[in-house]
């Protein structure tokens, strides 16, 4: 039955026109925009994954910011560190030279409180965005990444630990040393500034013992030309342990593993009252010096009035020299850590990129298929619907 009210056929040519322009529109706009889910209402889903997604790229990226900045700050303590372990070689000289019975001290002195000044200055000047990480213990974080368990994200930091090269002098320590009984010398120390020092005779012995060290208090024991130091811990002092026989015992291992000729250290809490003995049976005399440095001092104090002719000026200088080279293979260390997870940072922000861009990105290939097929169809839609809307009009021929 033909009727001049209904056309279907011109519903469904209109229909399929429809379709075929709704299509056609959203392939369009994937070729425009280059997404395949451009918004929510594509594909929510993929949409929302993918945001979230975004949204730990531009965290990446804020990471990868804070990275460089801490690279830049360590490297910064990595070159002054370096420069002063040069320095520290420099004031080395002086020490040996001056030994030499026709060399002139006081030039020589003069010449190692320039390059004292030149170690101060540098340490001064290490600094980066006013965070100097060789001027004191207080060290800093850097962002290192984020995390990301389901809905919640955290922040994890990288610690960079200060490498104290202050050349300031130790303040009082309270870790007083008592008198030696081996031989009766008096050996009675506070602070960096006041050595215990005696000589040791061949085939003789000193002893000393310690009182109320504290925690981060370091006792230096100097024997000729070396010296042996231990910093008191937290679990030194903790209730139930004894820091001063802790401290005692661990520089008794350290002198006896160095092998000193003819030289034993000796410690027997119960039967020497907690005193350490230095036993000498070597050929010659030799000096010992024992010293107790308070908590937070540099590691360059001793520059502090420091004297080429001093007694322990080449093993005190040796010390220096070996805590400015560690300290620059500590940070060296670091700078590499932040390098290396920099990198890595990198390559998963690519990473994340890439699958981002395997949910939302259109494949271009296809849209240019679909495109020239979709085009194609609505150019037959349209014939299609023409002619259908031409079939009324066929009705009037009978009528004639």
């Amino acid at each position: 039955m033909s009727s001049i009210l209904t056309n279907s056929s011109a519903m469904v040519a209109l229909q399929t026109l429809r379709g075929i322009n709704s299509n056609l529109e959203k392939t369009q706009s994937e070729i425009s925009t280059g997404k395949s889910v451009g918004s929510a209402k594509d594909n929510s889903a993929v949409w929302a994954i993918s945001k979230v997604m975004e949204s730990d790229v531009a965290g990446f990226d804020a990471v990868s910011d804070s990275l460089a900045t801490g690279q830049a700050m360590v490297g910064v303590a990595r070159t002054a560190t370096e420069t002063i372990t040069d320095l520290l070689k420099d004031i080395k000289t002086k020490v040996i030279a001056s030994r030499d019975a026709t060399a002139s001290t006081t030039k020589l002195q003069n010449e190692t409180d320039e390059l004292i000044s030149l170690v101060e200055s540098t340490i001064g000047a290490a600094q980066f965005n006013g965070v100097n990480l060789i001027n004191s213990g207080t060290g800093t974080s850097v962002v290192g990444s984020i995390d990301r368990s389901g809905s919640s994200v955290t922040a994890n930091t990288i610690t960079i630990d200060a490498q104290n090269l202050n050349t300031a002098a130790a303040a009082t320590a309270a870790g007083q040393l008592a008198a030696g009984t081996t031989s009766g010398t008096n050996l009675v120390v506070v602070g960096n500034n006041n050595d215990g020092a005696v000589s040791i005779a061949s085939g003789a012995g000193e002893s000393f013992g310690l009182s109320a060290v504290a925690q981060d208090e370091t006792i230096t024991v100097t024997l000729g030309d070396q010296n042996f130091s231990y910093t008191v811990t937290a679990d030194d002092v903790a209730a139930g342990n004894d820091a001063n026989e802790i401290a005692l015992s661990n520089l008794r291992d350290l002198i006896n593993a160095a092998g000193i000729t003819g030289v034993t250290a000796l410690y027997d809490p119960v039967n020497a009252a907690g005193e350490l003995v230095v036993d000498n049976q070597g050929a010659d005399d030799i000096n010992m010096t024992v010293r107790v440095r308070a908590d937070g001092a540099g590691a360059l104090a001793g520059l502090n009035g420091f004297s080429i002719t001093g007694g322990t000026a080449l093993a005190d200088i040796e010390t220096m020299i070996n805590a400015s080279i560690d300290a620059a293979a500590a940070f060296g260390a670091a700078e590499s850590r932040l390098e290396t997870q920099s990198d890595f940072l990198s390559n998963l922000t690519d990473a994340l990129k890439t699958g981002i861009g395997a949910l939302v990105d259109a494949d271009m290939e296809e849209a240019s298929a679909r495109l020239q097929a979709l085009q194609v169809q609505q150019q037959l839609g349209t014939q299609a619907l023409s002619i259908a809307n031409q079939a009324p009009q066929n009705l009037l021929s009978l009528f004639r």
